[in-house]
C-alpha cells in the first residue's frame, strides 16, 4: 500500500517522465485511495490536532509520531510564525502517507494567531461597511495568505448573530446583531476564500451569538424555540449553504428545541448534526466540531469517549482531540460492537478525501519559504485594510453638521485622552491638518477651566486592540466625558468596540460622536480624514450601542476638502524608491542649503507623502512640522493673485487682449498703455524684471523718518514691521515709478511688475483688497486655513519660519512678515508676494487647479479657463510661460526635472518653494523651505538642484 501512496503523492513528477499517465478523476482517486487503506488509517482522517509552531522538538516529535502512527487527517495551528509553520507544515507533510489537511483558526486573518502577519479588522468592524465588495476582497486576500502558507481552512466565517451584547466570547468576531448584514457579510467573505481554494467554515452552529457564557469554560443555554432558531440563528447557515460553503463547524451548545436530551451539547447531538444540518438543511460539505477539548464538552464525555460520541452524532472531522491513540481504540470497539458502520465512515473519509482533491493535495507541492515574509505582507493587503477602516468610520451624532469641520479659520482645538491606550498617532493625525492643544487623563481634572477657552474640545477614547480584552468605559471616565461636554462643545471618538460606549449616562450634550471602532494608525488617520472632510463618513453601527444608538444608525457625510490621505503603493509608487526625498532634503539642510522644509506628494487626490524635516533656523532647535507657516514667495502669484485674474476672465470681467491703458488710467498716456494682459501674465509685457522701491525710501541706509513712523496710524498704515510703518499713499508712487520705468522689447522677461500691477486691477475691479477676494472666492471654500496673507494676524509667531536676518532695509528678523520689500511696502498684501501658508494648503489650490476649477461639486473657475491659462502662447517665440503658470523648460535649463509632462504646470519662489502639478499624472509636488535665512545672498538650494532633484525621484518611484 505504501508504495502506490507513493505514486500518488509524486504524480506530478511522474508525468515529466511518462507523460502519458493521466490525473484520476475525483471519484475514482477518492475510492482508490480508500480502498488502499486499513480501517485504523482510515479511522486516524478523521482527526485534527493542535500544533504551535512557538514550541519545543518535543512537540514536533508528538505530532509527527501522531502522524506516521495514526495516520491523522491534518492539523490545526494556533501560535506561532509563519516560517516556522512553514518548516513544520513541510516536516509534517513529508512524513505522512497522505497529505495533511492544514487549518488554523484565523477570522481576521493570520495575524490572529501568528506573528510576522496581516491582521485585518475585526468582524463586528466590518459589519459597519456598506460595500460587500470590500469584505469579497478581504476575503481574497485572506485566502491568498493562506494559500501561501500552506492552510486549506481558516475556520472562517463566523456567522454568530451578536444579539447579546455581553456575549463573553462572540462579541466583535461577530458581524453584528443583525441577521441580513452578518448573512451577507460572511457570504462575500467566503467568497473571496474560496476563490483561492480555500475552503470557509460557517460557525458556530446552530448559533453562538445570544448567549452569556462562554464554551471554552461551560456549555451554554440556548433556550428559544425552533420557529426563533429557523427565523434568527440559522438564517445565514441557509444562505451560505445555497452560495456554496464548503464548511461548517459545530458550537458546544445546550440547545433544547433540537436536542431534547439535557446535557448533550449540539456538537455531540445526532438531532442537531445529522437530523437537522446534513437532512434538513441539506448540507453536503465537511462538518468539524469545535475543538473538542473545550469545557462545554470535555465537561460532558472524556477524551476518547467524546471523539466518537462526536462522530456517531455526524460530524466529519474531529478537531482538536486530545488523545488520538485512545479515540482510536474506541472507534476499534465500537465498530466491533456495530455502533457504525462501515458506510457510516467511507461517508465522512471519503468526504474528507474529496476535499484533499479540491485543495490539490492529489499533487502536494511543499512550501517554498523563500520570500515566504514578503509574500504574506504585500503592500495590496495594507492599501485594503486603508478601505476597510476609511468605510468603517461611524458618525451616529452630528449636531449642526459640524463633522467634517468647515470653519473658515482655523479653530482653537483642544484634545482630551480616555483610555490607557496609545493615542500618538491619532495626535499626529490631528496636527497634520492644524495645531491641536493636547490634554492626557491623567492631567486633564487639574485643567477643566482651560478647557472653556477652546473652541473646540475632541475627546478620544483608546482601549487596546484585542478582540477579547476588556473596553468598557471606567466609572471615573464616564463622569468625566460627561462634565467635559456639559461645559464644552465637545466631540466624542471611540476607539474601542461599540459596547464600550454604552454606560455613557447622556450623549445629548455632546456636539458629535464618532467610531473608530479600532486603536490603531490606520483607524486614527481615517477617522481624522472624516473630521477635517478630506473623506465621507459611510459606516453605519453593527449592533445597538445601549439605548442611545441602534442598529443600522449611521451619519452619512460628505468629504469638503479636494484631497485625502492615501497609500503611496496604492497609488502606483514604489514606496522605497519614495522614501529616497528624504536622503535629499537632509543632504540640503546638513549642507546649509536650508534650515528645513516641507516636502508634500500626492497623486489623484491622495496625498502619499507629507514630510517635514530640520528647524526653523540653525541656531536654535524650534523644528519644522507640517504645521509650520512659509513666505510661499513668487507661489504667491500663482496662488493668490492668478485665481483672482482667472475669476475675472471667468465672470466676464477680463479678456486676454484687453490692454492696461484701459484698465489702469495712470498708464493711459505712457508707452505701456498697451501692454496686454496675456502679455502681463506670461511675462511678455517688456516690464523690467524687478524694481528696488525700498531705495528710494531710505536715508543714509535708513527708512527715511518722514515716509515711516514707530506706530500705526491713518496716515502711516501699510505695517512693514513691528515697529515700522510706511505712509499710506506710497502705494501711488510705486505705480508711478512702474508706469515711468524703462520698457524693454516684448519677449519673454520675468517680472514682478506684472504681477503687481495685475493684483492691482484685479481690487479695483471688485473693491475689494486682494486678501480679502482670494479668501472669500478660493481659500475659505476650500478650507484652505493655513494659505494667508498677513500671517500674523492668524498664527502665532512662533509657528512662522522667519525667512531673513535684514541688515539693509528693515535692520530686524523678517518673520511673520513677508520677505519681498516690494510686498512689505503694499503691508503685506501685494500681487507678486505676500501669500504664507503650509505644504497641505498649497497642494489643496493646486489641486483645484487639476480638478479644472471643481470643488465638492461646485464650479469655483470653469474648465475652459484653467484650460486657457494653462497654454503656452510663446513658444515658438522661447517664451515656455503659461498665462500665469509656469512650464517645463523648452530648453536644457527650467524649473523642473525634465520629467513633468509639457502639460504641467507650476511655480517657484524666491524663499526656496516650489509647487507643481501635472494633470497627465494627476500628481502634485510641493517644496517649502526658508533657504533665505539668514541671508539671500547665495541661493544654494537652487546651485544644487534640490527641488529637481527631489520632482525627479517623484517621477522615479511611480512604477
Amino acid at each position: 500500500m505504501k508504495k502506490i501512496w507513493v505514486t500518488f503523492l509524486l504524480a506530478p513528477i511522474l508525468l515529466v517522465a511518462q507523460p502519458k499517465q493521466k490525473f484520476q478523476a475525483p471519484d475514482k482517486w477518492v475510492d482508490s485511495v480508500y480502498n488502499q487503506m486499513s480501517f485504523n488509517e482510515k479511522v486516524g482522517q478523521l482527526f485534527m490536532v493542535a500544533a504551535y509552531s512557538n514550541r519545543d522538538e518535543k512537540h514536533l516529535q508528538e505530532l509527527l509520531d501522531l502522524v506516521r502512527s495514526k495516520n491523522i487527517g491534518g492539523v490545526i495551528f494556533f501560535q506561532g510564525g509563519p516560517g516556522r509553520q512553514a518548516h513544520m507544515t513541510n516536516k509534517l507533510q513529508a512524513a505522512s502517507k497522505l497529505p495533511l489537511f492544514v487549518g488554523i483558526d484565523a477570522e481576521w486573518g493570520l495575524g490572529m494567531r501568528l506573528d510576522s502577519t496581516y491582521v485585518y479588522p475585526w468582524n463586528m468592524n466590518l459589519g459597519a461597511i456598506q460595500n460587500n465588495d470590500l469584505i469579497e476582497q478581504m476575503g481574497t486576500q485572506m485566502g491568498e495568505q493562506a494559500k501561501r502558507l500552506g492552510v486549506h481552512f481558516m475556520f472562517a466565517p463566523v456567522v454568530d448573530i451578536n444579539i447579546n451584547p455581553l456575549n463573553p466570547i462572540i462579541g466583535n468576531r461577530s458581524f453584528g446583531e443583525s441577521k441580513e448584514n452578518v448573512a451577507d457579510k460572511a457570504t462575500a467573505l467566503m467568497r473571496g476564500m474560496q476563490k483561492n481554494n480555500v475552503f470557509a467554515t460557517a460557525k458556530h452552529f446552530p448559533g453562538h451569538g445570544d448567549t452569556a457564557t462562554d464554551s471554552h469554560h461551560a456549555l451554554p443555554n440556548i433556550g428559544f424555540d425552533r420557529k426563533r432558531l429557523d427565523n434568527i440563528e440559522l438564517y445565514p447557515y441557509k444562505k451560505l449553504i445555497k452560495e456554496g460553503l464548503a464548511s461548517v463547524m459545530v458550537a458546544h451548545l445546550s440547545v433544547p428545541a433540537l436536542e431534547p436530551k439535557s446535557g448533550v451539547p449540539t456538537s455531540l447531538s445526532y438531532n442537531t448534526i445529522t437530523k437537522l444540518l446534513k437532512e434538513e438543511l441539506n448540507f453536503k460539505g465537511l462538518i468539524f466540531t469545535d475543538a473538542l477539548n473545550m469545557k462545554g464538552v470535555a465537561n460532558h464525555k472524556s477524551p476518547g469517549e467524546v471523539d466518537l460520541a462526536a462522530f456517531l452524532a455526524g460530524n466529519d472531522v474531529l478537531l482538536f482531540a486530545e488523545n488520538v491513540p485512545l479515540a482510536v481504540e474506541k472507534f476499534n470497539q465500537a465498530f466491533e460492537k456495530g455502533e457504525f458502520t462501515e458506510e457510516r465512515l467511507a461517508h465522512s473519509v471519503k468526504k474528507i478525501l474529496l476535499y484533499k482533491y479540491k485543495a490539490g493535495l492529489n499533487k502536494y507541492q511543499p512550501i517554498l519559504t523563500k520570500n515566504l515574509y514578503k509574500d504574506l505582507n504585500k503592500e495590496e493587503y495594507t492599501n485594503l485594510s486603508y478601505k476597510l477602516y476609511e468605510d468603517m468610520v461611524t458618525v451616529v451624532k452630528n449636531n449642526k453638521n459640524i463633522v467634517p469641520f468647515k470653519s473658515a479659520k482655523p479653530q482653537n482645538i483642544a484634545y482630551v485622552k480616555l483610555g490607557d491606550d496609545v493615542n500618538d498617532t491619532f495626535i499626529e493625525a490631528l496636527q497634520a491638518n492644524q495645531p491641536v492643544t493636547v490634554f492626557n487623563h491623567y492631567q486633564i481634572e487639574d485643567h477643566l477651566n482651560d478647557l472653556k477657552a477652546f473652541d473646540l474640545i475632541i475627546v478620544g477614547y483608546h482601549k487596546a486592540d484585542g478582540v477579547w480584552k476588556k473596553h468598557d468605559m471606567a466609572r471615573n471616565e464616564i463622569n468625566l466625558l460627561d462634565n467635559i461636554a456639559k461645559n464644552n462643545k465637545t466631540i466624542f471618538v471611540s476607539f474601542a468596540k461599540p459596547y464600550a460606549i454604552s454606560d455613557v449616562k447622556d450623549f445629548s450634550n455632546f456636539e458629535a460622536v464618532v467610531l473608530g471602532y479600532q486603536n490603531n494608525v490606520i483607524a486614527h488617520r481615517k477617522v481624522t480624514d472624516v473630521l477635517f472632510g478630506m473623506q465621507a463618513a459611510k459606516g453605519k453601527l453593527p449592533v445597538s450601542i445601549g439605548s442611545h444608538f441602534k442598529y443600522g444608525d449611521g451619519i452619512t457625510t460628505k468629504a469638503n476638502k479636494n484631497l485625502r490621505y492615501g497609500r503611496a503603493s496604492e497609488q502606483g509608487f514604489n514606496e522605497e524608491k519614495l522614501k529616497e526625498i528624504d536622503a535629499f532634503v537632509q543632504t540640503a539642510i546638513r549642507n546649509k542649503y536650508t534650515p528645513g522644509a516641507q516636502v508634500l506628494v500626492a497623486k489623484n487626490g491622495n496625498i502619499v507623502y507629507n514630510k517635514s524635516f530640520g528647524t526653523m533656523t540653525y541656531n536654535d532647535h524650534l523644528t519644522v512640522n507640517n504645521q509650520t507657516i512659509y513666505d510661499l514667495a513668487s507661489l504667491s502669484k500663482m496662488l493668490g493673485t492668478l485665481p483672482m485674474v482667472m475669476k475675472m476672465y471667468d465672470d466676464g470681467k477680463l479678456r486676454f487682449d484687453q490692454k492696461l491703458g484701459d484698465l489702469l488710467p495712470e498708464f493711459k498716456n505712457t508707452d505701456k498703455a498697451h501692454i496686454t494682459i496675456k502679455e502681463l501674465l506670461t511675462h511678455n509685457s517688456g516690464l523690467v524684471a524687478w524694481i528696488p522701491f525700498y531705495k528710494e525710501t531710505l536715508e543714509n541706509g535708513k527708512p527715511n523718518a518722514t515716509l515711516y513712523k514707530p506706530t500705526f496710524s491713518n496716515d502711516y498704515n501699510l505695517q512693514i514691521n513691528d515697529n515700522l510703518f510706511l505712509k499710506s499713499d506710497y502705494k501711488k508712487v510705486v505705480l508711478q515709478t512702474i508706469a515711468a520705468s524703462k520698457l524693454g522689447r516684448k519677449e519673454y522677461k520675468y517680472s514682478d511688475l506684472n504681477f503687481i500691477l495685475l493684483a492691482e486691477i484685479v481690487e479695483r475691479t471688485y473693491k475689494k483688497p486682494l486678501n480679502e477676494l482670494v479668501n472669500q472666492y478660493f481659500f475659505d471654500k476650500i478650507s484652505a486655513n493655513n494659505l494667508t496673507y498677513l500671517p500674523l494676524t492668524k498664527f502665532d509667531v512662533s509657528q512662522i519660519a522667519p525667512t531673513e536676518e535684514d541688515t539693509y532695509y528693515r535692520y530686524t528678523t523678517v518673520q511673520g512678515y513677508v520677505h519681498d520689500m516690494g510686498a512689505a511696502m503694499f503691508g503685506g498684501v501685494a500681487g507678486h508676494a505676500g501669500l504664507f501658508g503650509n505644504a497641505l494648503d498649497v497642494a489643496k489650490m493646486m489641486q483645484l487647479f487639476l480638478d479644472k476649477g471643481r470643488f465638492n461639486g461646485e464650479q469655483l473657475l470653469s474648465e475652459k479657463t484653467i484650460n486657457d491659462f494653462n497654454t503656452c502662447y510663446y513658444c515658438k517665440e522661447g517664451n515656455r510661460r503659461g498665462a500665469g503658470f509656469d512650464k517645463p523648460q523648452l530648453g536644457k535649463s527650467g524649473p523642473t526635472c525634465g520629467c513633468a509632462s509639457m502639460n504641467s504646470f507650476g511655480h517657484t519662489g524666491f524663499t526656496g518653494t516650489m509647487a507643481w502639478a501635472d494633470p497627465e499624472n494627476d500628481l502634485i509636488y510641493v517644496f517649502l523651505s526658508n533657504r533665505t535665512y539668514p541671508n539671500a545672498d547665495e541661493n544654494k538650494l537652487s546651485k544644487a538642484n534640490t527641488r529637481e532633484d527631489i520632482q525627479q525621484v517623484i517621477y522615479d518611484a511611480l512604477k
